[in-house]
């Protein structure tokens, strides 16, 4: 009887425990192999990327399992951080300025560098009331700060504030103007100033000023006032994660990535991909 009893229960046993080693083989297959499959990269990114560049790497992360960590600050302060051997896979700068100071010292991989947007420097002002301004050369611009603050990214090595001093150079009046500029580490941080209403105008690129509701673009500087504003990506040439940041420059260039930096204010530049 203990017998029969015995090899019921084996017959029942068997193909259970089979499966429960077929299901949970699968189960812990799948999760390794999914671990091993998944990489993190580091992109460091200009400030005025934020909104675009976050919902992006969403998107690609969702794409490919990767997770893309994306470090903001001003070009200039990545660049150095770079210099300084921090951990990145990815640099992309407001200006092209320092990504040549990094291909210079040999810190980017050259083959993967590429031009992927452009930009408009304006002149914004606190609150969403604000008149129109004619911006040429000689304009009173100290006339309207009326004894108030410009608020700038530091002029002398963040790209819109380079751009910005570049322009007021242009147009004569930066020697009149330069006394009444508050410096900001970066351009976002310029943004908040007048959105805060800390500074009544400040000089800020147009994708960062439709990123904020309280302020108004009154002028947009000409084109020919300013070096042109463009965005320069490279892979880090000690990137740990080649092909996953290849992934992702070249992700860039998606119909969907594309869709939003045009979204955000930035035009696209037609770059063939890095091989």
């Amino acid at each position: 009887m203990g017998e029969t009893i015995m090899r019921i229960r084996t017959r029942w046993l068997a193909p259970l425990v089979l499966a429960l080693a077929v299901v949970t083989g699968g189960f812990l297959g799948a999760w390794s192999g999914d671990a091993k499959a998944s990489e993190k990269i580091v992109v460091f990114a200009a400030a005025s990327l934020k909104n675009a560049l976050e919902e992006i790497s969403a998107i690609w992360s969702r794409k490919t399992g990767h997770v893309a960590a994306i470090s903001l600050a001003s070009s200039s302060k990545l660049a150095r951080q770079v210099q300084q051997g921090a951990p990145a896979d990815i640099f992309i700068s407001a200006n092209i300025k320092w990504m040549d100071v990094l291909q210079k010292g040999r810190l980017i991989d050259v083959a993967t560098r590429r031009d992927i947007l452009r930009n408009r420097l304006v002149l914004i002002v606190h609150g969403k009331k604000a008149r129109p301004v004619t911006i040429g050369k000689g304009f009173d611009l100290l006339g309207l700060l009326q004894g108030g603050k410009l608020a700038m990214a530091m002029v002398d090595s963040v790209p819109a504030g380079i751009y910005g001093k570049a322009a007021l150079t242009k147009l004569n009046i930066w020697s009149r103007v330069s006394p009444s500029v508050a410096q900001t580490d970066n351009v976002r941080a310029a943004l908040a100033l007048v959105a805060r209403g800390e500074a009544p105008f400040g000089i800020v690129y147009a994708t960062d000023a439709a990123a904020s509701d309280n302020v108004t673009v009154v002028g947009t500087f000409p084109s020919e006032t300013h070096p042109p504003i463009i965005y320069p990506a490279a892979r880090i040439a000690e990137s740990k994660s080649k092909a996953t940041a290849k992934s992702f420059l070249d992700f860039l260039d998606s119909p969907a990535a594309r869709a939003i930096f045009e979204r955000n204010g930035f035009t696209m530049i037609a770059t063939a991909r890095a091989k």
